[in-house]
């Protein structure tokens, strides 16, 4: 038995762990996308490091781009087993794959007419909608909370990670023979336990080997209440003091629907300024009625919320853009609006497009509300770079930059360690941490050996390791 780590490692991005069972039976945890990385993004996303042909299965723990974001292309390249995962999370991946594919082909053809200007190769995106829908028929649901047999050496267990909707810790057990086996856990990405609206991270079974998530390793959050204070402090300063656009780069899923909740309360207590507020993604406004569709995964605060107000996603100042038209408009807008849009760290989609016309404008103010990738563009305008380079033009940085990273659907350290204090420190063999920038993951692994865990290991991308 041994696991081997194609992705997320040392980083927070491309998440790719292969286990190889007692029966020799090959499961990826996880097929995710490398996002940010600059010029090492392509190459990395077009070469997995194992054949894909020779898996017999995946195992997803949430829907989200930097974890399912290759399977159209795995199974383009010749996987044909099973995709295991929650019904919630196979209704967000068939409409985020499918937006992932149409933003890569969108942004393929706008780079490919300066390309050709230049006499240089066209390029082609990492796969096409209809790969995507060959995907999808790959998917198998699996429910909370229950042992289910998927090969005759494999069980799986699958536990709320209370990240996304539908989020799951992967729980496995790998029997040797009758009588042996060993108990392995895959995080995925740890959840908040005073989020907004999900449910707070479930406990998981005892475990032999832990896989963990470390993105905010030595990192604290601020509380929920004074980041909604915040925002509201932020919108008045911009929309009324600045009469500016606020611009939020968002992921389509989670932190949207969080920000549209909090500016939705705003709004019913009479402190939301009267201006227009558009949610600039045809993901976010579908990942947003998926969500309307599930509440089972919605926390004790916003059912009881939901008595007053039954939409807690839709207000009168509120309007989900779908059009490319309509998108285009709004940066026509002269006056004071909010603008929240994907990808949450600004390198992909429609929030390109309203930075490049609102971040030379001083009235302006962009907002960053979740974690991103070093060389990505939302960590740019975080450190107060000057000028970026927006679809290859230097951009000149004169709006205002704020960032509350409360909003965040990771936990801090001190979080995670609550979800790992489950476990009986004494029979955890070794803890591997993934998913986290290496300098970080180095603090958080102090901070776990003190919390008792023997055997933390920081993988690096493409190390294997024997499990015993």
């Amino acid at each position: 038995m041994d696991i081997t780590f194609f992705g997320a490692a040392q980083t927070v991005t491309g998440s790719k762990h292969l286990l190889v069972t007692p029966q020799n039976k090959r499961i990826l945890l996880d097929c995710g996308m490398f996002q940010g990385l600059g010029r090492d993004t392509d190459p990395k996303n077009r070469h997995f490091g194992f054949d894909p042909s020779t898996l017999d299965a995946v195992i997803l723990s949430h829907a989200h781009i930097d974890h399912s974001g290759c399977l159209p292309r795995l199974v383009a390249e010749g996987f044909s087993g099973p995709i295991y995962t929650t019904d919630a999370t196979i209704d967000l991946c068939t409409v985020m794959l499918a937006d992932s594919a149409h933003i890569q082909e969108a942004d393929v053809r706008y780079l490919n007419k300066r390309r050709v200007r230049e006499g240089k190769e066209e390029l082609k995106p990492l796969y096409s909608e209809e790969e995507v829908k060959a995907c999808l028929e790959h998917f198998k649901p699996v429910p909370l909370d229950s042992w289910i047999k998927i090969f005759d050496d494999v069980e799986l267990y699958l536990t709320d990670a209370g990240h996304i909707l539908g989020s799951v810790a992967i729980n496995l057990k790998l029997w040797k023979d009758e009588k042996q086996s060993i108990s392995i856990t895959y995080t995925g990405d740890i959840g908040r336990y005073e989020d907004r609206i999900l449910k707070a991270p479930a406990p998981f079974p005892q475990a032999d080997y832990i896989i963990a998530e470390s993105t905010y390793g030595d990192r604290l959050h601020g509380a929920p209440d004074a980041a909604e204070e915040t925002l509201e402090s932020i919108i008045r300063h911009t929309c009324v003091d600045k009469k500016g656009k606020l611009i939020i780069p968002s992921f389509a899923l989670g932190r949207t629907q969080e920000l549209v909740y909090a500016m939705d309360k705003l709004f019913n207590e009479g402190k939301l300024p009267k201006v227009p507020v558009f949610v600039d993604s045809p993901l976010a406004v579908n990942a947003t009625n998926i969500m309307r569709r599930h509440p089972s995964f919605f926390n004790s605060e916003i059912r009881t919320y939901m008595e007053r107000d039954p939409d807690p996603f839709g207000f009168n100042n509120l309007r989900y853009i779908q059009k490319l038209e309509e998108s285009k408009a709004i940066n026509g807008i002269e006056g004071p609006c909010i603008i929240i849009s994907a990808s949450g760290m600004a390198e992909a989609g429609r929030i390109k497009h309203h930075l490049a016309n609102g971040l030379e404008d001083e009235r302006t103010t962009v907002l960053l509300v979740g974690y991103c990738t070093p060389e990505s563009l939302g960590a740019r305008l975080g450190r107060g770079d000057k000028t970026v380079r927006i679809f290859g033009e230097e951009v000149k940085v004169k709006a205002e930059v704020r960032i509350i990273t409360s909003y965040s659907a990771h936990a801090d350290y001190k979080e995670m360690m609550r979800y790992l204090s489950c476990q009986n420190t004494e029979k955890v063999k070794r803890l591997f941490l993934v998913h986290g920038e290496a300098e970080t993951q180095k603090n958080y692994k102090l901070k776990l050996m003190e919390m008792g865990f023997d055997d933390v290991v920081i993988p690096m991308e493409g190390e294997s390791f024997k499990l015993h």
